[in-house]
């Protein structure tokens, strides 16, 4: 991760570690000195695909939270913006992932509870997108863009509702991503 100007505002970049192959792992930067059990995290993101990414990326981009201590446990809601606008239904629906690391991944999700996890979401790449995550116990809801109506609705976070922990920038394979205006708010 970098501090840069991008557009004239001040962002973090993060980019996956190549050496990472597999997805939907801890592919993130720690917020340092966060404490997340329930709350609000708002932050803009806006990702792009690097030059030698895979034909599969997506511009995957969002957040962590309930990050344990060790990254061996969290939750994380991100977006594929590149789902967003694709002339094929099927990868217009999944716009939008919750998984859980490690035992809750996006394809056992997808596999055992079909379009439970994921959503669609109009986005794209190389644009800001706000993201508004509101968490209360095993209950999560992701709102883009101000828009009042959540883009997706989580009412079993696989974690359940004692978790708690650091909140994390998270990316995967072959992005690029940008991030700026977070805040967070705790319930606790």
């Amino acid at each position: 991760m970098s501090i840069e100007k991008l557009e004239g505002y001040k962002v973090v970049k993060v980019v996956k570690d190549s050496a990472v192959k597999a997805v939907d792992e801890p592919t993130f930067a720690k917020v340092v000195n966060s404490d997340f059990k329930n709350g609000t995290i708002e932050v803009k993101v806006l990702s792009r695909l690097l030059k030698n990414a895979p034909e599969y990326s997506r511009g995957f981009i969002g957040l962590a939270f309930r990050i344990s201590n060790d990254n061996s446990k969290y939750e994380s809601i991100y977006l594929r913006p590149t789902n967003g606008r694709a002339q094929d239904q099927i990868r217009r629906n999944h716009s939008v992932q919750y998984y859980s690391y490690p035992d809750y991944k996006f394809d056992r999700l997808r596999k055992e509870n079909p379009e439970a996890y994921e959503s669609y979401a109009d986005m794209d790449l190389n644009k800001w997108i706000k993201m508004k995550i509101i968490v209360n116990g095993t209950k999560a809801r992701l709102y883009l863009n101000d828009n009042e109506q959540p883009s997706l609705i989580v009412n079993d976070l696989k974690l359940g509702p004692n978790a708690s922990g650091a909140i994390g920038l998270f990316v995967d394979i072959g992005t690029e991503g940008f991030f700026r205006d977070l805040v967070i708010s705790t319930q606790d």
